[in-house]
């Protein structure tokens, strides 16, 4: 299969970056710096990431939100124009999580981007209509404690956009949709940028002091934010509800996709649920590690790993649901027994 590239490529190669395949994409996975230092980067400073790979699905036009209400969880009647939202998409059968996704309510009223995950974008698109217009620009996140501060000095008008707010806004000279989102559990915006003008924007990015960051980096800080991977913690056979997510989902606003599966589940109660785990040392649990319970039951992680601010194994698990806060457990680490606590997520909050 042939990869697709993003906007930026050059840009990373140039920078020394590892590449590889990402949702039928090549994107960078780490910098020279390492992993490590674009993680602590992000977490005390400010951090680049390419995020291309996401799909942006236009939507406009009379009838649009009433498409967009019947076939997602949430209910953009919470949020209107100039907001984010984020949402997910359901299989009409089982009520499991086809895809998770953030909405960008443009300023018309019946304008949309719809981001989906990478290897998603076709199926959105055959949920909602729309037209698939990713090819057409890149997406920028510029995140951590430090982010609008060092993005001032390239576009005021960009570091201004508010969390969860979305805006057309200048960015040296180039009208880009910038949202107050993210992915890192840290402040900070994504930039959907002109494919012509990609390049520009992220040389003045990198310039201002924000550290480029790759992939890796991008999933030890969702992981130490408690943030679920598609493909891990949502996707074929598991619901919001197993997820822990009902709050995604907008009971009272009518129906949606898959909403009869997902209201059944609900009346007779999940099966699993989503927990938080924090290991013992250092030994990284990892995705498909059997959790052990002490009357013979078992669970098992969806993704895991060290966290570099807490320095200990973290991990987020699928367990039997009266498992609840404060349990012990023990983790199979490759043959090694590891005792482990149930803990709430965030593993790490920022300051």
């Amino acid at each position: 299969m042939t990869l697709l590239c993003s906007p930026l490529d050059n840009r990373h190669r140039a920078l020394g970056a590892k590449m590889a395949p990402f949702g039928g994409w090549e994107m960078p996975i780490q910098y020279p710096t390492g992993t490590l230092a674009e993680h602590q980067a992000c977490r005390t400073g400010a951090a680049a990431f390419d995020v291309s790979h996401l799909g942006t699905v236009r939507v406009e036009g009379p009838g649009s939100l009433d498409r967009l209400q019947a076939a997602f969880t949430n209910d953009l009647a919470k949020v209107g124009p100039g907001r984010t939202q984020y949402t997910h998409l359901l299989d009409a059968a089982d009520g499991s999580v086809v895809d998770d996704i953030i909405v960008w309510w443009l300023g018309d009223d019946q304008a949309f981007h719809v981001m989906p995950n990478a290897s998603n974008t076709a199926r959105v698109v055959e949920a909602i209509g729309g037209e698939d217009v990713t090819s057409r620009r890149a997406v920028i996140a510029v995140q951590g404690p430090l982010a609008r501060e060092h993005l001032a000095t390239v576009s005021p008008a960009a570091a201004a956009v508010p969390r969860r707010a979305v805006a057309l806004v200048d960015v040296l000279g180039h009208p880009c949709h910038v949202a107050g989102t993210g992915y890192t559990g840290e402040d900070g915006v994504e930039l959907a940028v002109p494919a012509g003008a990609a390049a520009a924007v992220w040389d003045a990015i990198i310039a201002s002091g924000v550290t480029p960051a790759g992939l890796g980096a991008r999933d030890t800080l969702r992981l130490e934010a408690g943030l679920p991977l598609h493909g891990h913690e949502l996707g074929p056979g598991i619901t919001p509800l197993q997820a822990g997510m009902e709050w995604v989902v907008a009971w009272g606003k009518g129906e949606f996709r898959g909403h009869a599966a997902l209201q059944a589940e609900r009346e007779r109660g999940v099966a699993r649920r989503l927990r938080g785990l924090v290991v013992d040392g250092r030994r990284p649990p990892r995705a498909g590690c059997a959790v052990l319970l002490d009357d013979g039951r078992h669970g098992v992680v969806t993704s895991g790993n060290v966290s570099p601010m807490l320095q200990r194994g973290v991990a987020l698990a699928f367990l039997p649901p009266d498992v609840v806060e404060g349990d012990e457990v023990v983790v199979d680490i490759r043959g090694s027994r590891a005792p482990a606590r149930v803990v709430r997520t965030p593993f790490y909050r920022p300051s």
